[in-house]
Protein backbone atom coordinates (compact mmCIF):
# COMPACT_ATOMS: atom_id res chain seq x y z
CA UNK A 1 0.00 0.00 0.00
CA UNK A 2 1.17 3.36 -0.89
CA UNK A 3 0.22 6.86 0.76
CA UNK A 4 0.02 10.09 -0.48
CA UNK A 5 -0.54 12.86 1.68
CA UNK A 6 -1.10 16.49 -0.08
CA UNK A 7 -0.39 19.86 1.54
CA UNK A 8 -0.25 23.46 0.51
CA UNK A 9 -3.51 23.90 -0.59
CA UNK A 10 -5.56 27.30 0.27
CA UNK A 11 -7.23 30.70 -1.01
CA UNK A 12 -5.38 33.43 -3.03
CA UNK A 13 -6.33 35.63 -4.86
CA UNK A 14 -6.24 36.12 -8.55
CA UNK A 15 -2.64 36.39 -10.24
CA UNK A 16 -0.99 34.52 -6.79
CA UNK A 17 1.14 31.46 -6.24
CA UNK A 18 0.44 28.48 -3.99
CA UNK A 19 2.85 25.17 -4.03
CA UNK A 20 1.62 21.93 -3.13
CA UNK A 21 3.02 19.67 -1.75
CA UNK A 22 2.47 15.64 -1.95
CA UNK A 23 4.76 13.17 0.27
CA UNK A 24 5.06 9.25 -0.43
CA UNK A 25 5.42 6.59 1.66
CA UNK A 26 7.66 4.94 -0.60
CA UNK A 27 10.58 6.39 -2.38
CA UNK A 28 9.88 7.93 -5.52
CA UNK A 29 12.23 6.04 -7.21
CA UNK A 30 10.01 3.24 -6.83
CA UNK A 31 7.16 5.05 -8.56
CA UNK A 32 6.89 4.63 -12.60
CA UNK A 33 4.70 8.10 -12.47
CA UNK A 34 2.84 10.58 -10.18
CA UNK A 35 0.64 13.04 -11.37
CA UNK A 36 -1.59 16.22 -10.03
CA UNK A 37 -5.16 15.72 -10.80
CA UNK A 38 -7.79 18.22 -9.71
CA UNK A 39 -11.72 18.28 -9.79
CA UNK A 40 -14.35 21.01 -9.12
CA UNK A 41 -17.28 20.69 -8.26
CA UNK A 42 -19.99 19.14 -10.68
CA UNK A 43 -16.55 18.16 -13.03
CA UNK A 44 -15.09 15.22 -14.12
CA UNK A 45 -11.06 14.90 -12.00
CA UNK A 46 -8.68 16.03 -15.17
CA UNK A 47 -5.15 15.34 -15.04
CA UNK A 48 -2.83 18.90 -14.21
CA UNK A 49 0.33 17.67 -14.73
CA UNK A 50 2.31 13.89 -14.72
CA UNK A 51 5.80 12.95 -14.69
CA UNK A 52 6.83 9.80 -15.28
CA UNK A 53 10.45 8.04 -13.62
CA UNK A 54 11.98 9.37 -16.65
CA UNK A 55 11.65 13.02 -16.02
CA UNK A 56 9.02 13.37 -18.64
CA UNK A 57 5.97 16.07 -18.45
CA UNK A 58 2.76 16.08 -19.68
CA UNK A 59 0.70 19.25 -18.76
CA UNK A 60 -2.77 20.35 -19.30
CA UNK A 61 -3.03 22.93 -21.68
CA UNK A 62 -4.78 24.89 -19.68
CA UNK A 63 -1.86 25.41 -17.18
CA UNK A 64 1.17 25.46 -19.44
CA UNK A 65 3.35 28.66 -18.39
CA UNK A 66 1.72 28.60 -14.85
CA UNK A 67 2.21 25.81 -13.25
CA UNK A 68 5.71 23.70 -12.61
CA UNK A 69 6.11 19.84 -11.44
CA UNK A 70 9.21 18.78 -9.76
CA UNK A 71 10.33 16.47 -7.29
CA UNK A 72 12.47 16.05 -4.43
CA UNK A 73 14.19 12.35 -4.04
CA UNK A 74 15.93 13.10 -0.58
CA UNK A 75 12.30 13.66 0.80
CA UNK A 76 10.18 11.62 -1.31
CA UNK A 77 7.77 14.62 -2.65
CA UNK A 78 6.57 16.09 -5.38
CA UNK A 79 5.90 19.63 -5.33
CA UNK A 80 2.92 21.49 -7.79
CA UNK A 81 4.33 25.26 -8.47
CA UNK A 82 0.91 27.14 -9.48
CA UNK A 83 1.62 30.70 -10.54
CA UNK A 84 -0.72 33.38 -12.17
CA UNK A 85 -3.26 31.77 -10.79
CA UNK A 86 -7.16 32.02 -12.11
CA UNK A 87 -10.62 31.43 -10.74
CA UNK A 88 -10.74 28.66 -13.15
CA UNK A 89 -7.94 26.61 -11.04
CA UNK A 90 -10.47 26.40 -8.05
CA UNK A 91 -10.91 23.03 -7.51
CA UNK A 92 -9.67 20.11 -5.14
CA UNK A 93 -6.35 18.81 -6.32
CA UNK A 94 -5.09 15.16 -5.84
CA UNK A 95 -1.79 13.47 -5.68
CA UNK A 96 -1.88 10.54 -7.86
CA UNK A 97 1.60 7.52 -8.03
CA UNK A 98 1.30 4.81 -10.47
CA UNK A 99 3.07 1.66 -8.99
CA UNK A 100 4.48 -1.54 -10.56
CA UNK A 101 4.37 -4.56 -8.80
CA UNK A 102 5.45 -7.05 -11.42
CA UNK A 103 3.72 -6.80 -14.36
CA UNK A 104 0.92 -4.73 -12.82
CA UNK A 105 0.38 -1.04 -12.55
CA UNK A 106 -1.92 -0.24 -9.65
CA UNK A 107 -2.57 3.59 -9.06
CA UNK A 108 -2.67 5.55 -5.73
CA UNK A 109 -4.60 8.40 -4.54
CA UNK A 110 -4.01 11.14 -2.27
CA UNK A 111 -7.06 12.72 0.29
CA UNK A 112 -6.78 15.86 -1.85
CA UNK A 113 -5.68 19.57 -0.93
CA UNK A 114 -8.57 22.56 -1.82
CA UNK A 115 -7.38 25.05 -3.90
CA UNK A 116 -9.60 28.72 -4.00
CA UNK A 117 -8.84 31.42 -5.97
CA UNK A 118 -11.15 34.13 -5.48
CA UNK A 119 -10.93 38.32 -4.75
Amino acid sequence: QVQLVESGGGLVQPGGSLRLSCAASIRLTSIYAMGWYRQAPGQQRELVVSINSGGTTNYADSVKGRFTISRDFAKDTVYLQMNSLKPEDTANYYCNAKVFRGATMTGYWGQGTQVTVSS
